[in-house]
């Protein structure tokens, strides 16, 4: 039996590549044989992580500096989604997270962060589905985060963009699953890596935080088994599955020609 070589496996592009989830993604996918595609803004991070790879690994990696909050960038990396037909896996992981409750955030504050977490990361989605679609195989995978699903800790800007993550990632499973191509949303709970320090807030005050290769290393296992929403930190995976079961319940009790009895005028 033959094992696959970096020829024959996809090359995978992984965003916020130069630090943190990113990194060891690349590490891990390296590992496996894939060729890398790293886009981080810190080119000379991206380049001492490159090279070590490459010769770690035997793969080869390709470097793009890219601010993706910035149009003409962001427009750099779109086109080599599309266009090299090499990439077969999207890791959609850049991000950022908020500093300060909502009422601090200034009009620039809240463009950037959504616009990195939520809309740099649907257009290079949308810029490799097409292809992938095309070719009837491929992966894009989603880097969430629990607290999408928790508007109580009042992280209330990021979590919005997180829960929009999940909601694109499950629409995009139920639009490509079919065709041939495999969606995974990760929902990270909080995980040592630098995006606290850039947000202004210690770490090492939270009380849980999880290692960054452990978090990779569930997600890989959940990419391996092809799950669409993977939580490395759900200890009782039935509670996942009995939101979900409560989501279509409820959907299923909509009637769509009729309010509600208790909203009906009172005779």
């Amino acid at each position: 039996m033959t094992t696959p070589s970096a020829t024959t496996l996809p090359t995978v592009l992984i965003t916020g590549a130069s630090s943190g989830i990113g990194a060891v993604y690349a590490e891990r996918f390296a590992q496996r044989g894939h060729n890398l595609v790293l886009v981080a803004r810190d080119k000379p991070r991206l380049d001492v992580l490159a090279a070590k790879l490459s010769e770690r690994h035997q793969v080869a990696v390709d470097v793009l500096q890219a601010d993706l909050t910035q149009q003409p960038d962001l427009a750099q990396v779109e086109a080599r989604l599309r266009d090299d037909s090499r990439i077969g896996i999207l890791i959609n992981n850049a991000g950022m997270a908020q500093t300060g409750h909502f009422l601090q955030q200034s009009p620039q504050d809240i463009e950037r962060l959504i616009g990195l977490n939520t809309t740099a990361l649907t257009r290079l989605a949308a810029a490799i589905a097409p292809r992938l679609v095309q070719a009837g195989t491929g992966s894009i995978v989603n880097i969430g985060s629990v607290v999408g699903l928790a508007p109580e800790l009042g992280m209330t800007l990021y979590g919005a963009t997180k829960a929009f993550v999940l909601f694109l990632s499950q629409g995009l499973n139920v639009e490509l699953a079919a065709k041939g191509v495999y969606v995974q949303a990760v929902l990270p709970a909080a995980t040592r890596t630098e995006i606290w320090q850039r947000a202004g807030i210690d770490v090492n005050t939270l009380p849980e935080v999880m290692d960054v290769d452990e978090l990779v290393t569930a997600a890989l296992i959940g990419y391996d088994r092809r799950e669409l929403v993977t939580i490395p930190p759900l200890h009782v995976t039935e509670r996942w599955a009995a939101l979900d079961g409560a989501r279509q319940g409820l959907l299923s009790d909509i009637r769509q020609a009729r309010a509600a009895d208790r909203y009906q005028p009172q005779a």
